[in-house]
C-alpha cells in the first residue's frame, strides 16, 4: 500500500504564496490588489490560471507579463505564507507509523515544488516527488503517476491518490490508482465534480485512514 497526494490544493495550502506573488506582479503593472478568497479556487491551475482569475479581460500578451512576473516574486515567497492543511500532519505520522510510504505527484515545476517541501518540513519523509518537469507529459496523463509508483516500490494499484482537481482524478483513473478527491481543496462552486472519474470523496485529512482500514 501507498499513498501519493497532489501538492497545492490537497497537501499545502499554497494559495497565500501564490496570491501574495499576484498581488505583487499586479501592483508593479499598476493593478489593484485581490483578495485572496476571490481567487483562491484558481490556485490549483497553475500561475495563467490565477492571472485569468485576477484579470480575466486583459490580452493575451499583458496576461502572460503578469504571469513571468508572478511566478519571479513566487521564488521569493514561495513557503512563507502557506501551511499543511488541518489534518495533514497527523495523517502522515499516521502513516509513518503503518510504514505506509507516501509521495508527491504535482504539475509545480521542481525549482518551487522541491524548496517548498523543504521549508514546510516533508523532505525526510516524502519518497516520492515528481514535479511537472520529471516527466514529458504531466497529470492527467499517468506517466508522472508510474514514475511515482516506482520510486515507492509500490504497485500502482496498491496506490491511493488524493487530488483536488479533475486532471488528478484522471491521472489516477489512468493509472490505475484509487482516485480519492480531496474535498478540502481549491474547489470552485463551477467544479463539476459528479462528472470527475472519483472513486472515493475524503471530507477530512484523516478520513483517509478508514479507507486504508487503519
Amino acid at each position: 500500500m501507498g499513498v501519493l497526494f497532489d501538492l497545492d490544493g490537497t497537501l499545502v495550502d499554497t494559495a497565500p504564496d501564490l496570491v501574495a506573488a499576484l498581488n505583487l506582479a499586479l501592483n508593479d503593472a499598476g493593478f489593484a490588489s485581490v483578495l485572496l478568497d476571490e481567487v483562491r479556487h484558481a490556485a490549483s491551475h497553475g500561475s495563467m490560471a490565477l492571472v485569468r482569475a485576477a484579470k480575466p479581460s486583459i490580452p493575451d500578451q499583458q496576461a502572460s507579463l503578469l504571469q513571468q512576473s508572478l511566478l519571479s516574486h513566487y521564488a521569493e515567497v514561495n513557503g512563507r505564507h502557506c501551511q499543511l492543511f488541518e489534518g495533514i500532519a497527523p495523517l502522515l505520522d499516521a502513516l509513518g507509523r503503518a510504514h505506509i510510504p507516501y509521495g508527491i505527484v504535482t504539475n509545480k515545476a521542481a525549482c518551487f515544488a522541491r524548496p517548498l517541501i523543504e521549508r514546510i518540513g516533508l523532505a525526510s519523509s516524502c519518497r516520492a516527488l515528481i514535479s511537472g518537469d520529471s516527466v514529458t507529459r504531466g497529470k492527467p496523463d499517468a506517466a508522472p503517476m508510474l514514475l511515482a509508483a516506482s520510486q515507492l516500490n509500490r504497485a500502482a494499484r496498491h496506490i491511493v491518490y488524493l487530488g483536488d482537481a479533475k486532471r488528478d482524478m484522471e491521472a489516477a483513473r489512468a493509472a490505475h490508482m484509487t482516485a480519492a478527491l480531496a474535498s478540502w481543496g481549491y474547489i470552485s462552486a463551477g467544479d463539476d465534480i459528479h462528472s470527475w472519474p472519483v472513486d472515493v470523496t475524503l471530507a477530512h485529512p484523516l478520513s483517509l485512514l478508514t479507507q486504508l482500514g487503519l
